[in-house]
C-alpha cells in the first residue's frame, strides 16, 4: 500500500489536525483538471462542489498555472501595505471596469469572503456615521465573529460561540413589506448603515428571490440613505448566468463584495464600490499583510483573460439549461426530489419525505455519502441540510454531466429503495 493511501491519510489527518474542521469526503484528493478530480489511490471525481464555488473555470486550468507559476518566481510576498506592486492596480483598475455602476470605482483586497464581508461592513459604518446593518434570514457571509453573526444557521457556524456582534439585524428574504414593517418595530432606516444580501443564498439553500425584490430593495435603500452592499462571494463570476448575480435585475449596489472563483481557488477576496465610500476611511483603516497578495492577484488576472477569452458566461448559461432539465426529469422520475432551488448554474433540489414534504435530512447525508463512495463530490446546503446543490465547474463535458448524474440518480434510487 503506498503511503500516501487514503487509509493511511486518514488515520495520519486524525492525529493532526482537529476533529472541529469538518469533511465532506475522507477521499484525499491529489490532482484536478477541468472537472475532474483524482484522489492518491487513483480513483476518479466528478466534481458537482467546485470547491464550494470556487472553482468555476474549473481546476487546474493552463493560463492559471502558468500565471502562478511566473509571479511565484518573480515575488511571493513583501506585503502591498510596505511596497506596491502592479499587478495589484491592474486587477483593481478591471474590477472597476467590470462589476456593476458607471460611477467612480475604488477596491479594497483582502485574503478571504469573510474578511472582504467585514471591511464592507467597517466601509458602511465609517462613511455614514451609522451602526446598524440588516442582513436576511438564511444569509450566509462566513465564519468570522461579524460574519458569523450575520449568518443566520446556527449548527455548525455559530454554536457556542457567542456572544455575537452587537447591531445586526435579520429580516425575511424577499419579503420588502416585512423589511418595511422591521423598520417600523425593528429598528428606525435612518440608523441602518447597509443591507447586505446575496443574489441567490448559497449556504442557505440556493434561495432565489422573486424577481421585484432587488429594484424595490435598492430603492428602498436611495430612499433612506442605507448602502445597498451586495455579496457576490459565491453568486458572483458567472455563477447565476450572468457576470454577476445583481446583473440578473439590473440592479447597482454601492459595493460589491467578491471571492471564491475570483482567483480560481487563490485566496483572494475584494470589496469594489463607490470612491468616496471606500475613500471615507481613514488611510491605514483598511488592509492585511497578506492582502492583494502578487501570487493571488497574477491568478485573478489570469481567471478574468479566461472569462473573456473563452467566454465563460455562456458556458454558465448552457450549463445552466443542462442542470435546469437534469433535476427537472429526477423531480419527474423520483418522489422524495421537491422543489428545485437556484438560478443560472447555482441549480439544487431539496430532498424531501412523506406527505407533508419534510426535510430529508437524513437521507440527504446518505445521499452524499454514496455519491461521494462512487466518483461523485456532492454536496448539500439549507437549514435543514436537504437541498443537494451543484456548483460544478462551467467547463464540464456532456459526458461528465452524464457519468455525474448516473451516479447522482443511481444513489436516489438507492436511498428511495431503502
Amino acid at each position: 500500500m503506498a503511503a500516501t493511501s487514503n487509509e493511511k491519510l486518514v488515520e495520519r489527518r486524525k492525529s493532526a489536525i482537529t476533529t472541529a474542521v469538518g469533511n465532506a469526503s475522507l477521499k484525499f484528493i491529489e490532482s484536478g483538471q477541468g472537472a475532474v478530480l483524482w484522489d492518491v489511490d487513483g480513483n476518479e471525481y466528478i466534481d458537482f462542489a467546485g470547491g464550494i464555488g470556487a472553482m468555476n473555470i474549473g481546476h487546474g486550468h493552463p493560463k492559471v498555472v502558468a500565471a502562478i507559476q511566473d509571479q511565484a518566481a518573480k515575488l511571493i510576498h513583501c506585503c502591498f501595505m510596505v511596497n506596491p506592486y502592479e499587478s495589484a492596480v491592474l486587477l483593481a483598475e478591471k474590477l472597476c471596469q467590470i462589476t456593476p455602476g458607471d460611477f467612480p470605482k475604488k477596491a479594497v483586497f483582502l485574503n478571504s469572503g469573510a474578511e472582504a464581508v467585514e471591511n464592507a461592513v467597517k466601509v458602511a459604518r465609517y462613511a455614514t456615521k451609522r451602526q446598524a446593518i440588516v442582513v436576511f434570514d438564511n444569509g450566509y457571509h462566513g465564519r468570522t465573529l461579524l460574519t458569523m453573526t450575520m449568518t443566520t444557521k446556527v449548527k455548525p457556524f455559530k454554536l457556542g460561540f457567542g456572544p455575537f456582534a452587537p447591531e445586526i439585524y435579520r429580516v425575511p428574504f424577499g419579503n420588502i413589506p416585512a423589511l418595511q414593517e422591521f423598520f417600523l418595530t425593528g429598528i428606525d432606516a435612518e440608523n441602518i448603515a447597509a443591507i447586505v444580501a446575496e443574489p441567490v443564498q448559497g449556504e442557505g439553500g440556493f434561495n432565489a428571490p422573486p424577481s421585484d425584490f432587488f429594484p424595490e430593495l435598492q430603492k428602498i435603500c436611495n430612499d433612506n440613505g442605507i448602502l445597498f452592499v451586495m455579496d457576490e462571494i459565491q453568486s458572483g463570476m458567472g455563477r447565476t448566468g450572468k457576470l454577476w448575480g445583481a446583473d440578473n435585475w439590473g440592479v447597482i449596489p454601492d459595493l460589491v463584495v467578491l471571492g471564491k472563483s475570483l482567483a480560481a481557488g487563490m485566496p483572494i477576496a475584494a470589496v469594489v464600490g463607490r470612491d468616496e465610500l471606500l475613500d471615507s476611511v481613514h488611510v491605514g483603516g483598511l488592509g492585511g499583510t497578506y492582502s492583494a497578495n502578487p501570487v493571488a492577484c497574477a491568478a485573478a488576472l489570469a481567471v478574468l483573460e479566461v472569462f473573456e477569452a473563452e467566454d465563460m458566461v455562456s458556458k454558465a448559461q448552457k450549463l445552466a439549461k443542462e442542470l435546469e432539465d437534469r433535476f427537472t426529469a429526477l423531480q419527474q422520475k423520483f418522489d422524495m426530489v421537491g422543489d428545485l432551488h437556484g438560478l443560472g448554474a447555482m441549480r439544487g433540489f431539496a430532498l424531501v419525505k412523506g406527505p407533508d414534504a419534510k426535510p430529508a435530512t437524513e437521507e440527504a447525508g446518505k445521499l452524499t455519502a454514496y455519491c461521494h463512495q462512487n466518483g461523485l463530490v456532492l454536496l448539500v446546503t439549507g437549514i435543514y441540510g436537504n437541498v443537494v446543490r451543484c456548483l460544478a465547474p462551467f467547463v464540464i463535458t456532456d459526458e461528465q454531466l452524464d457519468k455525474g448524474f448516473a451516479i447522482l440518480e443511481a444513489g436516489l434510487a438507492e436511498i428511495h429503495k431503502s
